[in-house]
């Protein structure tokens, strides 16, 4: 059974399924969408819940043995299972199949998983998901939807946007589906009569601009490798979880190594920029970007980030800032020397 984010919060108030899988790349939608299952869990006196991270070294019976084990402090639990890259592989494939064939009701199953592609949707695995619970696709807005979305949004909070205020927040957030939520909660804590004005939001901008970390990736991405490097430390400075800037940094390289495959495959640098939906005041950056990282290049900074995820983790010893400050620079293809800033 397929359904949308919108339609989550209805499912759920009837009899639970004993398995969901929220998939997608769009950070909001999946964690509201795990959020509320995980409420109407607990609203059914599901207490204790089981994490289980897959990675390289995972072993597949810990889901089978999860699920055999007797909850501690009651009769049921929630088991979720995280596999961030989508991919389950043969060894993974088979123990959900089996999860599925041998599916226990007094469990519930939340796997969170990044976007899943096209040729999984045909595979085993997913069939029996699809069979046995809820299958809920994330996908983010586009620039279109963005405004409207944000005017749902701000009514939820009891606000109205002033018409130019809307277009700035769309501009800043460049269909960022949680920086447009985390700007909205902040400006609400200002706004003046429950309006979100120019103004307002314009100072907004002027006092976050410096470490904004959407401008840090920018600045990386121009070239700008003092900037990025300062502003990163920043974004430090302030409290910024690494694990955030993680997520901004992995999906820009993400868009990048897409809109490369389509060039090598014959596409105009333009026309792959633009199939992948990039803002048209970010276009030409990325385009000068995909003109000089070749597959070699983008597959190097994409291991890179798999080395800070394993970093933060504590898989790997180091300083998650600096390999992220390392990052930075190898996509600003600037050489680290001594001349740079340090975040530390």
């Amino acid at each position: 059974m397929q359904i949308k984010p919108d339609q989550l919060e209805r499912e759920l108030r009837g009899q639970l399924k004993p398995v969901y899988l929220v998939t997608g790349d769009e950070p909001l939608q999946v964690q509201e969408s795990c959020d509320a299952i995980r409420r109407a869990c607990r609203e059914q006196g599901i207490s204790e819940r089981d994490i289980l991270d897959v990675d390289q070294h995972f072993d597949w019976s810990e889901l089978l043995s999860s699920s055999a084990n007797m909850s501690l402090f009651g009769d049921r639990k929630l088991i979720e299972l995280r596999i961030p890259n989508g991919k389950p592989g043969d060894k993974g494939s088979k123990a959900l199949v089996q999860y599925t064939d041998a599916i226990d009701p007094d469990n519930i199953l939340l796997i969170v998983a990044g976007k899943i592609e096209p040729a999984s949707k045909r595979s085993k695995w997913f069939s029996a998901l699809d069979r046995t619970g809820a299958i809920i696709f994330v996908w983010p807005i586009d620039e279109r939807q963005l405004p409207r979305w944000l005017v749902g949004r701000a009514k939820q909070r009891g606000l109205s946007i002033a018409p130019d205020a809307l277009t700035m927040i769309c501009d800043r957030v460049e269909g960022n589906m949680l920086a447009a939520v985390q700007e909205l909660d902040k400006l609400s804590l200002v706004a003046t009569n429950n309006t979100i004005d120019l103004e307002l939001v314009t100072q907004s901008v002027s006092d976050n601009a410096r470490y904004n970390l959407f401008s840090t990736i920018d600045a990386a991405l121009a070239g700008r490798a003092a900037d990025a490097i300062r502003m990163l430390a920043g974004l430090r400075a302030e409290g910024t979880a690494p694990i955030l800037v993680l997520w901004a940094i992995h999906r820009e390289l993400s868009l990048l190594q897409r809109c490369r495959e389509m060039v090598d495959a014959g596409q105009r640098v333009e026309a792959a920029v633009t199939a992948n939906r990039v803002w048209k005041n970010r276009q030409r950056l990325v385009s000068d970007v995909v003109s000089r990282c070749d597959q070699k290049t983008m597959s190097h900074l994409m291991s890179m980030a798999v080395t800070i995820d394993q970093t933060i983790k504590g898989m790997q010893q180091g300083d998650p800032w600096q390999v992220l400050a390392d990052t930075l620079l190898q996509l600003a293809n600037t050489p680290l020397n001594l001349d740079t800033p340090a975040v530390c």
